[in-house]
């Protein structure tokens, strides 16, 4: 009797070989299609209202919707003022800010990781995760080091030999992490341990990659820095407030606020005040000089003779333009031509960061990726904009402005072999003579 009733409780009509498969899958983990449906049966908790208590007092009486515009108002403001401050204090502190700000961005998502399969516990995730990072942030910021600071790498003993076999020692590094996470792999979990060590390189990929990129348009000029991010601020700013009073038109299923009016109005102000912006900054050599490191006094420095995109030019404006305004020329700085096709990114495919990121949290339903800023939601949340926007400067920069750095090149040519110096001079000297330029030097 009581084999029959554990019988009658199995399934009569399962065959031995589908046990044995069913048996065979459990061991390797669940399947892709079970964790997603633990993920969309179990969103994660969602955010909480973070409101300061001050604030909540005094806008008590208004409805939801001027609540959330006033406290994202006053902290946008505040935000604003704290960019202001960190850019007066120099490109050393901005370079810092970039750093604890990829940190930030990089601890939210891959909590969000850690979140979504915590009940799994799978072993040394955090820790390769956060080893990870570590390895990656070595490589590229040695790569800068070196690329931007060779006299100094040169002259310290210590500095050359790990800028002498730094992508060595770099990979080491990562080999060590990609060997510890083979040894991690646990018989149970295996398909969810690759789930975990894939989300973690896209994080890399997306947040470590881009600000690196941001601190290499740092280093090409504060202008290049301040321009772009605040053309991506000021397009957020002015697309929320023209959908928040005009926005009749969804614009995107994924962002159900967005509008159309937000979109197109955030695009004409978002061009004017990249021009305006461009205008003011071009004129102080602060902003335009190139960031370089000074051997002598060991500290940066911003000090140069601008280029011709920093000098006021006369340009002839379209006639059918001519006729309205009744004005034939106007000076403006080079720069500002390309501020037109910065912020011109930065308001018709800048958003399409948010976009992605939304969709991203729409995938794990939570509204935010944290809860550091009341009204805003987490560091990532205002900076899904701002990595594709470095991305585009940095690839801007390398095709149509930068070109050869003499000192670079006068640098490098210093740490030669004295035969390799003497036989680059000799090159160089026959080369300026066949072109007939060396004679009118000397003759100068």
């Amino acid at each position: 009797m009581t084999e029959l009733r554990q019988r009658a409780v199995r399934e009569p009509d399962a065959p031995p070989e589908d046990k044995e498969s069913e048996s065979e899958a459990k061991v390797d983990g669940e399947t892709a299609s079970d964790s997603e449906s633990r993920a969309e049966t179990a969103p994660l908790s969602a955010s909480a209202d973070d409101t300061p208590e001050v604030l909540n007092r005094a806008l008590s009486n208004l409805s939801s919707r001027w609540k959330n515009w006033w406290v994202r108002g006053i902290l946008t403001l505040a935000m604003i003022a704290f960019f202001f401050i960190i850019i007066y204090l120099g490109p050393m502190v901005l370079m810092i800010i970039v750093m604890c700000v990829q940190i930030k961005c990089f601890h939210e998502i891959i909590t969000i990781g850690y979140n979504v399969y915590h009940s799994y516990d799978l072993p040394w995730f955090r820790t390769l995760s956060w080893y990870f990072l570590l390895c990656v942030n070595y490589f590229f910021y040695g790569e800068t080091v070196t690329d931007y600071f060779f006299t100094l790498v040169q002259r310290e003993e210590p500095l050359r030999i790990l800028s002498k076999y730094h992508r060595f020692i770099s990979f080491t590094l990562y080999l060590i992490g990609f060997c510890m996470f083979v040894l991690s792999l646990v018989k149970k979990h295996y398909r969810l341990q690759f789930y975990m060590f894939g989300w973690t390189h896209v994080t890399l990929l997306i947040v470590v990659t881009q600000s690196h990129l941001v601190i290499h348009n740092l280093f090409e000029g504060m202008i290049w820095f301040i321009v772009p991010i605040s053309c991506v601020i000021c397009n957020d700013i002015m697309a929320y407030m023209f959908g928040f009073f005009f926005g009749r038109t969804p614009l995107i299923k994924l962002s159900p606020k967005k509008t159309w009016e937000g979109f197109i109005g955030g695009f004409f102000a978002t061009v004017v005040f990249g021009l305006l912006l461009s205008y003011v900054m071009s004129g102080y050599r602060c902003f335009v000089c190139p960031v370089e490191y000074n051997n002598d006094t060991n500290s940066f420095t911003v000090d140069c003779e601008p280029s011709d995109l920093f000098r006021l030019q006369e340009y002839n404006i379209p006639e059918v333009i001519q006729s309205v305004i009744g004005v034939t020329t106007v000076w403006m700085y080079p720069f500002q031509i390309h501020s037109i096709a910065l912020s011109t990114f930065a308001s018709l495919i800048g958003p399409f960061g948010g976009f992605f990121a939304s969709g991203f949290k729409r995938a794990f339903k939570i509204k935010d990726f944290a809860n550091t800023i009341p009204g805003h939601g987490g560091i990532m949340d205002r900076f899904d904009c701002q990595y594709l926007m470095a991305t585009f400067v940095n690839v801007y920069i390398a095709s149509f402005i930068r070109g050869p750095n003499p000192s670079k090149l006068i640098q490098q040519f210093l740490t030669l072999r004295p035969d390799q110096q003497l036989h680059i001079f000799n090159t160089l000297r026959s080369h300026l003579a066949d072109k007939g330029m060396l004679t009118a030097a000397e003759d100068e």
